[in-house]
Protein backbone atom coordinates (compact mmCIF):
# COMPACT_ATOMS: atom_id res chain seq x y z
CA UNK A 1 0.00 0.00 0.00
CA UNK A 2 1.05 3.20 -0.50
CA UNK A 3 3.23 5.17 2.39
CA UNK A 4 0.58 7.57 3.50
CA UNK A 5 -2.58 4.80 4.06
CA UNK A 6 0.09 2.87 5.97
CA UNK A 7 0.93 5.72 8.33
CA UNK A 8 -2.88 6.35 8.69
CA UNK A 9 -3.57 2.65 8.87
CA UNK A 10 -1.15 2.95 11.89
CA UNK A 11 -2.49 5.36 13.82
CA UNK A 12 -0.20 7.84 13.15
CA UNK A 13 -2.35 10.76 11.66
CA UNK A 14 -5.13 10.97 8.94
CA UNK A 15 -3.42 10.44 5.01
CA UNK A 16 -3.22 14.51 4.55
CA UNK A 17 -1.04 15.09 6.89
CA UNK A 18 1.05 11.68 6.76
CA UNK A 19 1.76 13.00 3.37
CA UNK A 20 3.26 16.45 5.17
CA UNK A 21 4.86 14.01 7.64
CA UNK A 22 6.63 12.08 4.69
CA UNK A 23 7.87 15.55 3.10
CA UNK A 24 9.13 17.13 6.45
CA UNK A 25 11.48 13.82 5.56
CA UNK A 26 10.37 12.54 9.20
CA UNK A 27 9.94 8.72 7.62
CA UNK A 28 12.00 5.59 7.05
CA UNK A 29 11.37 3.02 4.84
CA UNK A 30 14.12 0.26 5.28
CA UNK A 31 16.54 2.65 7.39
CA UNK A 32 16.41 5.43 4.63
CA UNK A 33 14.74 8.55 4.54
CA UNK A 34 11.78 9.08 2.12
CA UNK A 35 9.94 12.04 1.21
CA UNK A 36 7.65 10.56 -1.58
CA UNK A 37 4.44 10.14 -0.73
CA UNK A 38 3.47 7.36 -3.15
CA UNK A 39 6.36 5.03 -2.54
CA UNK A 40 4.98 1.34 -2.19
CA UNK A 41 5.42 -0.47 1.30
CA UNK A 42 4.37 -3.77 2.73
CA UNK A 43 4.01 -5.31 6.45
CA UNK A 44 7.71 -6.74 5.60
CA UNK A 45 9.40 -3.38 5.20
CA UNK A 46 10.57 -1.36 7.94
CA UNK A 47 9.00 1.87 8.87
CA UNK A 48 9.51 4.82 11.64
CA UNK A 49 8.50 7.58 12.12
CA UNK A 50 10.94 10.06 13.99
CA UNK A 51 12.52 7.47 14.81
CA UNK A 52 9.77 5.36 16.22
CA UNK A 53 8.87 2.03 14.55
CA UNK A 54 5.29 1.87 13.00
CA UNK A 55 3.12 -1.31 12.25
CA UNK A 56 -0.10 -1.25 10.96
CA UNK A 57 -2.90 -3.27 13.23
CA UNK A 58 -5.75 -5.47 12.21
CA UNK A 59 -8.96 -3.35 11.67
CA UNK A 60 -11.09 -3.39 14.73
CA UNK A 61 -14.48 -1.16 15.74
CA UNK A 62 -16.21 -0.96 18.85
CA UNK A 63 -19.56 0.66 20.19
CA UNK A 64 -19.69 1.03 24.12
CA UNK A 65 -22.24 2.37 25.66
CA UNK A 66 -20.03 4.19 28.32
CA UNK A 67 -21.01 4.72 31.95
CA UNK A 68 -20.28 7.36 34.57
CA UNK A 69 -17.17 7.63 36.49
CA UNK A 70 -15.12 6.46 33.12
CA UNK A 71 -12.42 8.15 31.66
CA UNK A 72 -12.50 8.47 28.13
CA UNK A 73 -8.54 7.53 27.47
CA UNK A 74 -6.52 4.42 26.95
CA UNK A 75 -4.86 4.56 30.28
CA UNK A 76 -4.51 6.21 33.68
CA UNK A 77 -1.85 6.76 36.12
CA UNK A 78 -3.97 7.30 39.11
CA UNK A 79 -5.25 3.80 38.32
CA UNK A 80 -8.86 5.35 37.42
CA UNK A 81 -11.52 2.73 35.42
CA UNK A 82 -11.06 4.01 31.24
CA UNK A 83 -13.06 3.12 28.81
CA UNK A 84 -10.81 -0.02 27.55
CA UNK A 85 -11.05 -1.62 30.99
CA UNK A 86 -14.68 -2.95 29.70
CA UNK A 87 -13.37 -3.95 26.55
CA UNK A 88 -12.69 -7.40 26.08
CA UNK A 89 -10.87 -8.11 22.74
CA UNK A 90 -7.54 -10.24 22.38
CA UNK A 91 -4.40 -8.21 23.42
CA UNK A 92 -3.21 -7.23 20.02
CA UNK A 93 -5.67 -5.42 19.07
CA UNK A 94 -6.83 -3.36 22.60
CA UNK A 95 -3.39 -2.57 22.64
CA UNK A 96 -3.79 -0.33 19.39
CA UNK A 97 -7.54 0.43 19.92
CA UNK A 98 -8.28 4.06 21.35
CA UNK A 99 -11.54 6.04 21.62
CA UNK A 100 -12.77 8.75 19.19
CA UNK A 101 -13.27 11.86 20.34
CA UNK A 102 -13.98 11.96 24.36
CA UNK A 103 -16.96 12.06 26.81
CA UNK A 104 -16.11 13.15 30.32
CA UNK A 105 -16.32 11.48 33.20
CA UNK A 106 -19.65 11.94 34.06
CA UNK A 107 -21.38 11.70 30.91
CA UNK A 108 -22.57 8.39 29.32
CA UNK A 109 -23.42 7.09 25.75
CA UNK A 110 -22.32 5.90 22.63
CA UNK A 111 -18.30 6.04 21.97
CA UNK A 112 -16.78 4.46 19.36
CA UNK A 113 -13.65 2.72 19.47
CA UNK A 114 -11.17 1.57 16.83
CA UNK A 115 -7.70 1.17 15.17
CA UNK A 116 -8.65 2.64 12.09
CA UNK A 117 -6.24 5.63 12.54
CA UNK A 118 -7.90 7.12 8.70
CA UNK A 119 -11.51 7.09 10.06
CA UNK A 120 -10.84 8.29 13.46
CA UNK A 121 -9.46 11.44 11.92
CA UNK A 122 -11.82 12.33 10.00
CA UNK A 123 -14.62 11.96 12.24
CA UNK A 124 -13.28 14.22 14.75
CA UNK A 125 -12.36 16.51 11.80
CA UNK A 126 -14.93 19.46 11.76
CA UNK A 127 -14.69 19.60 7.96
CA UNK A 128 -17.37 15.84 7.95
CA UNK A 129 -19.02 16.69 11.22
CA UNK A 130 -19.84 13.91 12.48
CA UNK A 131 -23.73 13.90 14.13
CA UNK A 132 -24.03 13.58 17.98
CA UNK A 133 -27.23 13.11 19.51
CA UNK A 134 -27.95 13.83 23.17
CA UNK A 135 -30.36 13.25 25.94
CA UNK A 136 -29.75 16.10 28.21
CA UNK A 137 -31.20 16.88 31.40
CA UNK A 138 -30.92 20.37 33.14
CA UNK A 139 -31.25 20.97 36.88
CA UNK A 140 -34.20 23.66 36.04
CA UNK A 141 -37.34 23.87 33.14
CA UNK A 142 -36.47 25.26 29.70
CA UNK A 143 -38.53 27.34 27.83
CA UNK A 144 -39.63 27.38 24.20
CA UNK A 145 -37.34 30.55 23.89
CA UNK A 146 -34.36 28.63 25.35
CA UNK A 147 -34.61 25.81 22.91
CA UNK A 148 -34.70 28.63 20.24
CA UNK A 149 -31.47 30.09 21.78
CA UNK A 150 -29.98 26.89 21.53
CA UNK A 151 -30.72 26.86 17.86
CA UNK A 152 -29.89 29.92 16.77
CA UNK A 153 -26.47 29.80 18.81
CA UNK A 154 -24.66 30.63 22.76
CA UNK A 155 -21.62 32.94 23.17
CA UNK A 156 -19.37 30.89 24.56
CA UNK A 157 -15.42 31.64 25.61
CA UNK A 158 -14.14 30.06 22.62
CA UNK A 159 -17.15 31.26 20.23
CA UNK A 160 -20.49 31.07 19.26
CA UNK A 161 -21.88 27.82 19.56
CA UNK A 162 -25.63 26.32 18.15
CA UNK A 163 -27.65 23.34 17.82
CA UNK A 164 -28.61 21.61 14.21
CA UNK A 165 -31.53 20.75 16.45
CA UNK A 166 -33.05 20.81 19.77
CA UNK A 167 -36.52 20.07 21.17
CA UNK A 168 -38.40 18.38 24.33
CA UNK A 169 -38.92 14.89 24.79
CA UNK A 170 -41.72 15.46 28.28
CA UNK A 171 -44.01 17.94 29.51
CA UNK A 172 -41.39 19.08 32.83
CA UNK A 173 -39.37 21.20 30.28
CA UNK A 174 -36.30 19.54 32.21
CA UNK A 175 -35.33 16.76 29.43
CA UNK A 176 -34.23 17.62 25.86
CA UNK A 177 -32.37 16.17 23.15
CA UNK A 178 -29.70 18.00 21.22
CA UNK A 179 -28.28 17.46 18.18
CA UNK A 180 -24.61 19.07 17.20
CA UNK A 181 -21.59 18.33 14.70
CA UNK A 182 -19.14 20.03 16.56
CA UNK A 183 -17.51 18.44 19.40
CA UNK A 184 -15.93 21.53 21.75
CA UNK A 185 -15.23 20.53 25.26
CA UNK A 186 -17.93 20.49 27.40
CA UNK A 187 -20.03 21.87 24.92
CA UNK A 188 -23.33 20.76 25.76
CA UNK A 189 -22.72 21.56 29.15
CA UNK A 190 -21.37 25.58 28.42
CA UNK A 191 -24.28 25.83 26.49
CA UNK A 192 -26.73 24.94 28.46
CA UNK A 193 -25.30 27.02 31.33
CA UNK A 194 -25.43 30.01 29.20
CA UNK A 195 -28.83 29.63 29.37
CA UNK A 196 -28.45 29.66 33.15
CA UNK A 197 -29.06 26.06 33.76
CA UNK A 198 -26.63 23.46 34.98
CA UNK A 199 -26.70 19.36 33.42
CA UNK A 200 -27.49 16.87 35.69
CA UNK A 201 -27.22 14.27 33.44
CA UNK A 202 -25.71 14.03 29.72
CA UNK A 203 -26.36 10.54 27.54
CA UNK A 204 -24.80 10.55 23.97
CA UNK A 205 -27.89 8.40 22.65
CA UNK A 206 -26.06 8.27 18.88
CA UNK A 207 -22.80 9.08 17.41
CA UNK A 208 -22.15 9.50 13.58
CA UNK A 209 -24.98 7.39 12.51
CA UNK A 210 -24.80 4.34 15.41
CA UNK A 211 -27.07 4.20 18.03
CA UNK A 212 -27.04 2.33 21.13
CA UNK A 213 -30.39 0.14 20.75
CA UNK A 214 -30.21 -3.02 22.70
CA UNK A 215 -26.79 -2.10 24.39
CA UNK A 216 -26.89 -1.94 27.83
CA UNK A 217 -24.81 0.72 29.96
CA UNK A 218 -21.50 -0.65 30.44
CA UNK A 219 -22.18 -3.09 27.87
CA UNK A 220 -20.01 -3.10 24.38
CA UNK A 221 -20.22 -4.62 20.46
CA UNK A 222 -18.29 -5.06 17.45
CA UNK A 223 -19.40 -2.83 14.25
CA UNK A 224 -21.11 -4.76 11.50
CA UNK A 225 -19.45 -4.34 8.45
CA UNK A 226 -22.19 -2.31 6.99
CA UNK A 227 -21.78 -0.67 9.82
CA UNK A 228 -18.27 0.13 9.11
CA UNK A 229 -18.54 1.04 5.39
CA UNK A 230 -20.96 3.16 5.90
CA UNK A 231 -19.12 5.14 8.74
CA UNK A 232 -16.26 5.22 6.27
CA UNK A 233 -18.36 6.03 2.82
CA UNK A 234 -19.73 9.34 5.18
CA UNK A 235 -16.07 10.77 5.19
CA UNK A 236 -15.30 9.87 2.12
CA UNK A 237 -12.97 6.61 2.89
CA UNK A 238 -12.98 3.27 0.35
CA UNK A 239 -15.33 0.58 1.87
CA UNK A 240 -12.76 -2.23 3.77
CA UNK A 241 -13.30 -5.67 2.51
CA UNK A 242 -13.82 -8.16 5.80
Amino acid sequence: MRLNRYLARAGVASRRDADEIIAAGRVKVNGAVTTEMGVKVSDHDAVEVDGQPIQPTDLAYVLLNKPVDTLTTVSDDRGRKTVLDLVTIPKRLKDALFPVGRLDKDTTGALLLTTDGELAHRLMHPSHGAVKLYLVEADQPLTEADIERLKRGVDLDDGRASADNASFVDDDHRRFGLQLHEGRNRQVRRMVEALGRRVVSLDRVGYAGLDLDGLRRGRWRRLEPHEVNTLRRSVKLKPVVF
